[in-house]
């Protein structure tokens, strides 16, 4: 039986400091644009946009929304109404109607410095580069004397690939101004991007002169002979600010970055508890430096002890810290070492057992490791310890549905189903491992029943569709239905060995056997490497008369599944 997965810029930070001032102050408007709309009760209309203002200071943002609306319908003439709509709306990430709402307000009065804030800062928010340049170009024009705005637009013009316009408003600053961190910054950031690394180099050490231990520049410089091919200069750089700063912490860190990316990494590992006994390098930072390192897997296959070692460096450093105590599983199953990870985890647990981030790592390492009984037993625990967690309802109703426990199985699921509340994808997942339970209690009726609820829910849910496919194929039932499910799934998933085996599955139930070996093969020649997919070719040879193949393939399922011996039976049967 196949089981089936549970499913779980310098340009921006000005924008966003721009329309938090915007929303932070009293400076916004409060009354309509002088335009000629119909008559209405300005006394009404006051006192609606009072109480409006009144909730949505008070924080009752959803009655401050219906108030405003409500003002909007007497008076749609009023920018400030739509303006105000919009700030709530953008707390609550609603860019579509945020944008809606700021256009309307532009719309009515467009020389307001803080509607085209708004509208650059939701546009760049969804990428629209383009857009949020043309609304700090309006900004400009308007305000010439706010020279913030000019940084930001040239920054914009640099990310949006426009060089030259870049270029043109930096090289104006630095004139003025001479050489200075703000525009001179930006005009080495605008030369790299556009390529122009000889003049890049020269801004640098323009920069540098000013001050020579600037991290910050320094670590500009070393991009840049990067970006020029000479990576020994860069490392240079780092190397003559260490010697001349050989305690600064931001140095040390700047320096670990620099090794990662240059991938040195036995410099990396030299200086790795110098950084981590440093008291001036906050804990928080050490914290991110190792979460970087075991993210990087070429680093950790060979450097793995070494990586452990540091951590427990650490650990001894920081004996009372939980976050640092889970940093060892994260290697430990980065490197493969999955039952130290187990031990390791439960032993975190034991000293504290309120760490919800242990339970569930611990949890999902026993199922991905398909140790099942040991699941079901924490999982019955941990559940309880953790009775908001759906994940953990979910992992627990898994390994129950796995060891023949249906009906614990299926509470479990009940109570997830409660935690799931008005989510789609959680109450789909639900369905979804529901269907499997009443599957496994042969009950098929319930559980293709169960599967068209879910779909009703989640029409396109890949996972939904190639269980529903899968079950149905090994039923013989409605294999067209079937075929036209597992299709939808290829299209989305083309690359997915296991969808890719349901596919080959239902195709050899419809009698489409060429089709399924070509599939079946191609899986395995792109290392596929589950006993299920050698079962089934196992099945497809033997349909297409075969059965030399089909014995070698089902004896290598064999091997790889030592509970797959009802296979011997087939074999007996080919070779007759």
């Amino acid at each position: 039986m196949k089981k089936h997965k549970i499913e779980y810029l310098i340009t921006a930070g000005l924008i966003v400091i721009i329309i938090i001032a915007a929303c932070g102050r009293r400076n916004f408007p409060l009354k309509t644009a002088e335009k000629k709309y119909r008559p209405f009760d300005t006394a009404a209309f006051d006192y609606v946009f009072v109480e409006a203002l009144r909730n949505k200071l008070m924080g009752n943002g959803g009655e401050a929304l219906k108030l405003f609306e409500q003002a909007s319908k007497m008076n749609p003439g009023s920018d400030a109404v739509w303006f105000q709509m919009a700030q709530i709306l953008n707390a609550s990430g609603n860019r579509a109607d945020v944008k809606k709402y700021a256009l309307k307000a532009y719309d009515i009065d467009s020389s307001n410095f803080w509607y085209m804030m708004m509208l650059a800062g939701t546009y760049y928010a969804e990428k629209n580069i383009d857009s949020a340049i043309v609304f700090y170009e309006k900004a400009v024009n308007k305000f010439p004397e706010r020279e913030e705005l000019k940084i930001t637009l040239a920054n914009l013009y640099s990310e949006g690939s426009k060089y030259e316009s870049a270029a043109a408003i930096f090289e104006e600053l630095d004139k003025r101004y001479g050489v200075n961190k703000a525009s001179t910054l930006g005009s080495v950031k605008n030369l790299m991007w556009s390529g122009k690394w000889d003049e890049a180099l020269l801004k640098a050490q323009s920069l540098l002169e000013q001050d020579p231990d600037e991290i910050l520049f320094n670590g500009l410089l070393a991009e840049i002979y990067r970006g020029m091919g000479q990576p020994e200069k860069a490392a240079d750089v780092y190397g003559k600010l260490i010697e001349r700063n050989p305690e600064n912490p931001q140095i040390q860190l700047a320096i670990c970055d620099f090794l990662i990316e240059e991938t040195k990494y036995d410099d990396l590992m030299g200086m790795l508890n110098t950084v981590i006994l440093n008291e001036k390098i906050s804990k928080q930072e050490k914290i991110s430096l190792m979460a970087v390192i075991i993210e990087k897997q070429d680093l950790v296959e060979d450097y793995n002890k070494q990586i452990e070692l540091a951590l427990m460096v650490l650990e001894a450093a920081y004996p009372e810290d939980q976050v640092i105590t889970l940093l060892r599983p994260e290697l430990l199953i980065a490197s493969g070492r999955l039952d130290q990870a187990a031990e390791k985890l439960e032993a975190v647990l034991k000293k504290y057992p309120d760490s919800y981030y242990a339970a569930e790592k611990l949890m999902l390492l026993y199922y991905q490791e398909g140790r099942f009984d040991v699941l079901e037993k924490r999982g019955e625990q941990l559940s309880r310890t953790f009775n908001r967690s759906f994940l953990a309802k979910m992992l627990y109703a898994a390994a129950a549905s796995e060891n023949g426990r249906f009906e614990i199985a299926l509470e479990e699921l009940r109570k997830a189903d409660i935690l799931a509340g008005n989510d789609e994808e959680l109450k789909t997942q639900v369905l979804t491992q529901r269907a499997d339970v009443f599957y496994r209690m042969k009950d098929f009726g319930k559980a293709f029943a169960t599967f068209e609820e879910a779909l009703a829910g989640q029409k396109k849910d890949i996972t939904v569709l190639n269980n529903y496919a899968y079950f149905l194929a090994e039923q013989n039932l409605k294999l067209k239905y079937a075929e036209e499910m597992a299709e939808k799934v290829i299209e989305e998933e083309g690359d997915n060995h296991t969808y890719l085996d349901t596919y080959a599955w239902v195709l050899y139930k419809r009698g489409k056997a060429r089709e399924a070996e070509r599939i079946m093969k191609r899986i395995l020649e792109e290392g596929g490497s589950d006993a299920e997919y050698y079962e089934h070719l196992g099945f497809i040879m033997r349909k297409r008369k075969n059965c030399n193949e089909a014995v070698k393939y089902w004896e290598e399922a064999m091997k790889m599944d030592k509970t797959k011996d009802y296979l011997l039976n087939e074999i007996e049967q080919c070779v007759k």
